[in-house]
């Protein structure tokens, strides 16, 4: 696959860079940010970093985690690539919706079976398949992953992490939507992309997905007790006594006076990494 670079910025004698590329998976041109530790510039492309996808919430794209979560410093220092793909996929073929929790912006990271969203709308094998291969071909990755998000992205990094045990070192998130077969921003997404049976959303749900896991991964959960979603959208105490029932170590803090805002992960983003490193960095 052919990679444009977009923007290439220094940080924390690293590389911050931004690409644009094709995606065969949801047939559409996708941007993808990207950090190099400064180790990177040493290793000649041989493949010796491990890599954090990061997963975005509702309205972000690839850009807001990479400008305001201040996770550079921390990944520079521990010697972790940074990955962070856009939402959902982009275009004006793509279909869309004018609200914001549906359509561009709100891939939701499943793949979807139902028109208008199926030709595109394929997040999950994008975020699992096609581009690890892409950037662990273009830089020296060395296929240890780990994964993270915040919010819808959350979400994803549950799922995506719970269904694929053999890909994931460990998974940790923000404000995670633990429950979205029962919450409004859930079963607006899932009935559009997936339809209207249930059965078929359980695939897409962390607090269901827990319940039959047969491997475990350590998961980080930080939630903020001051969050204007918390108990509408992301019910963490379903996750909880899902993983509490299974027998599934999670471990869930929460953090009194944060909100969903991005100051609650610049503030708790070096504890995640440093969650992550003792399994991505371990011989």
């Amino acid at each position: 696959m052919t990679l444009e670079l977009v923007s290439s910025t220094k940080a924390f004698d690293g590389v911050q860079q931004r690409y644009r590329h094709f995606s065969e998976t949801l047939d559409c041109t996708m941007h993808f940010a990207i950090f190099l530790p400064p180790m990177a510039e040493r290793m000649d492309r041989e493949p010796q970093l491990p890599a954090l996808y990061w997963l975005s919430g509702l309205t972000c794209t690839d850009e807001n985690f990479s400008q305001k979560a201040g996770a550079q410093r921390m990944a520079a220092e521990l010697g972790i690539a940074l990955v962070i793909p856009d939402t959902s996929p982009r275009g004006e073929q793509v279909a869309d919706d004018e609200n914001y929790d549906l359509g561009q912006g709100a891939g939701f990271y499943l793949n979807a079976t139902r028109d208008p969203w199926q030709h595109h709308y394929r997040m999950y094998d994008y975020v699992l398949e096609e581009l690890p291969a892409l950037v662990e071909q273009q830089f020296p990755l060395n296929g240890r992953r780990a994964i993270a998000g915040h919010s819808m992205g959350g979400h994803g990094a549950l799922v995506l992490g719970l269904r694929n045990p053999d890909r994931f070192s460990s998974i940790s998130a923000f404000s995670p939507i633990c429950n979205p077969s029962d919450c409004p921003w859930g079963e607006k997404a899932f009935s559009s992309y997936l339809g209207t049976k249930r059965e078929e959303w359980e695939a897409y749900d962390a607090s269901r997905l827990i319940e039959g896991a047969t491997e475990h991964l350590p998961i980080l959960i930080s939630q903020g007790d001051d969050d204007e979603f918390l108990q509408r959208e992301l019910k963490p105490q379903v996750l909880q006594a899902a993983a509490e029932a299974a027998d599934y170590p999670v471990k869930i803090e929460h953090h009194a006076g944060y909100d969903h805002s991005y100051y609650f992960i610049a503030t708790f983003i070096e504890q995640h990494l440093r969650f992550h490193a003792d399994f991505l960095l371990k011989p």
